[in-house]
């Protein structure tokens, strides 16, 4: 099967699928990094606003700007958070449209592994925060303890042994501590730590699990919507079998995410 390309554009399918869970990881990455009010952000990789919003909740900041390549995320993002304090811009965290030295916390939720460089990524947060400055990221663990993605991609795999070259855990290397804190380092950044943050997954039956892998945004979704019929009817039933049910029908799962942090 050719790879399908990772799509993200449609703001409202996204936060059905991911939006959800990165909210809940968000509030502890904030308060793990301890960020002082008054602050300025910057929010790379900004989606749907996430952490943005998140941010404005709860860090008191003086000025929050989100980029994002995807101007469908922009859109949405803009749409959901009018808060004066917040702006939205369409850029590549590669390349920031960004002053040196300009930002107190630079943050990054969920992105890091979806780029292609990612250690230009880093270099380019560290080049925008100010000496002193905070830069940090979290990403989903894909190998272990990201159950809603890691039961999905163990059921296909155990359906075809040849889609595991699509596996999130294969494909993003990157999304394991020892590797941030690796990325982190080559960038120059100092007193490097890194944690992991557990967010309930609970879904309330089968179906408030499957219908988001229906939506296209991203790369179990694409796999999803690139099958057949017939498979797609396998791999939905092979789920619904091995999935851990309570009693009264929920899917109780965690959603684990690595979070780093360094200074400038």
């Amino acid at each position: 099967m050719a790879k399908q390309p990772d799509t993200w554009e449609k703001g409202d399918l996204y936060e059905g699928f991911m939006g959800r869970w990165s909210r809940l990881v968000a509030r502890q990455f904030l308060a793990w990094l301890g960020q002082s009010p008054a602050a300025t952000w910057l929010d790379v990789g900004c989606g749907t606003g996430a952490l943005t919003e998140t941010i404005l909740a709860l860090c008191g900041p003086q000025a929050v700007t989100g980029v994002d390549p995807s101007a469908g995320f922009i859109e949405f993002a803009k749409r959901h958070i009018t808060d004066a304090r917040v702006t939205f811009e369409v850029a590549d965290a590669q390349a920031l449209p960004t002053s040196a030295a300009s930002v107190d916390a630079v943050v990054s939720g969920l992105v890091l592994n979806f780029v292609p460089e990612p250690n230009r990524a880093v270099a380019e947060m560290r080049r925008v925060a100010r000496s002193g400055g905070v830069v940090a990221a979290y990403v989903w663990d894909y190998a272990d303890k990201m159950e809603p993605l890691r039961y999905f991609w163990d059921a296909t795999i155990a359906l075809n042994a040849g889609t595991g070259r699509a596996d999130e855990r294969d494909r993003f290397t990157v999304c394991r501590p020892e590797r941030l804190a690796a990325l982190f380092t080559g960038a120059g950044l100092r007193e490097i730590e890194t944690t992991a943050i557990d967010a309930p997954a609970v879904f309330r039956n089968f179906d408030d699990y499957w219908q988001p892998f229906l939506g296209g945004q991203g790369p179990a979704p694409g796999y999803v919507i690139s099958l057949n019929d017939d498979a797609r009817t396998a791999l939905r039933e092979l789920l619904r079998r091995r999935l851990p049910a309570a009693a009264d029908g929920s899917i109780p799962l965690v959603a684990r995410a690595w979070a780093v942090r360094g200074r400038v």
